[in-house]
């Protein structure tokens, strides 16, 4: 059993991995995540070949996240899932750490230190498209940067300026933004995924803003399958969902090795990436 970096090759075949769990990451998600922390992919190949993978991802200041916990089937309760997480763990080691955990894995995660924060949910389904009516939403390229990495970081609790470049201007990835009396108010991205699209982030003042956000962004895309994943205890990000005749999909468990970060959760109408926090 040897741990390793992962390379490109390894990086897709953990991503397919994802896909068939049911995970349907993006199309670009590999590259904008290694924009952030070149090194974060870890796996275990065991005779030559991958079967097991992790990433354990570094922001700036003392914010870690862990992902892609992943093995594969047959390769399941020899040691190399433990064998990922303890390198992930310890890539992380000094630095507040959180994931999006099943939620029926909340007490294997306990036992490495892990409190619950809240849970997320992804809705998904073919949405209703709202009417458009302006409000001052426009593509955002032609937006400052440093004023979407503001809003970005009010709504995520570190700096993760060469991710959000990445993933603002990825392949196939549409990114609106609203502008009011001289000021950016809110930005959202949707993307393409294995199956359908992923809204996310989608950070807003409020539910009509995200709202008319979130028909900009629609109307940029083929029609086709649509998800969005939300705080739970953000009741007005799952009304928005549900204005768009989106559905409950999946559920995960947001825990911490510690206190959780203070967001400015009232303004997270889309989260940008399980993966990544």
């Amino acid at each position: 059993m040897t741990l390793l970096a992962l390379n490109p090759a390894q990086i897709e075949t953990a991503f397919t991995w994802a896909a068939a769990e049911g995970w349907n990451p993006g199309l670009s998600d590999a590259a904008c995540f290694l924009a952030q922390d070149a090194g974060m992919f870890l796996g275990v190949e065991d005779e030559g070949e991958l079967v097991a993978a992790i990433s354990a991802t570094r922001y700036a200041g003392n914010l870690g996240f862990i992902g892609f916990y992943l093995a594969r089937p047959e390769a399941r309760g020899r040691g190399h899932g433990m064998a990922v997480w303890t390198a992930a763990m310890k890539r992380l080691e000094g630095r507040l750490i959180g994931l999006d955990g099943v939620v029926g894995q909340q007490a294997n995660y306990r036992k490495s230190g892990f409190l619950h924060a809240w849970n997320n949910i992804r809705f998904g389904g073919l949405p209703v498209i709202p009417p458009t009516k302006g409000d001052g939403i426009v593509p955002a390229g032609q937006m400052h940067f440093a004023a979407l990495a503001a809003l970005d970081s009010a709504a995520f609790p570190a700096a993760r300026n060469n991710f959000l470049r990445a993933w603002l201007t990825a392949p196939g990835h549409v990114a609106m933004a609203q502008f009011r009396e001289g000021e950016v108010t809110g930005f959202g991205v949707i993307r393409p995924c294995r199956e359908g699209h992923k809204i996310g982030p989608l950070i807003a003042p409020d539910a009509a803003s995200a709202t008319a956000l979130a028909a900009a962004l629609l109307a940029g895309v083929p029609v086709g399958p649509v998800f969005l994943d939300v705080p739970e205890p953000h009741r007005a990000a799952a009304g928005l969902a549900e204005s768009l005749g989106l559905k409950p999909v999946f559920e995960t468990a947001r825990m911490y090795t510690g206190a959780a970060p203070d967001l400015q959760m009232d303004r997270i109408f889309g989260i940008t990436s399980l993966e990544l926090g």
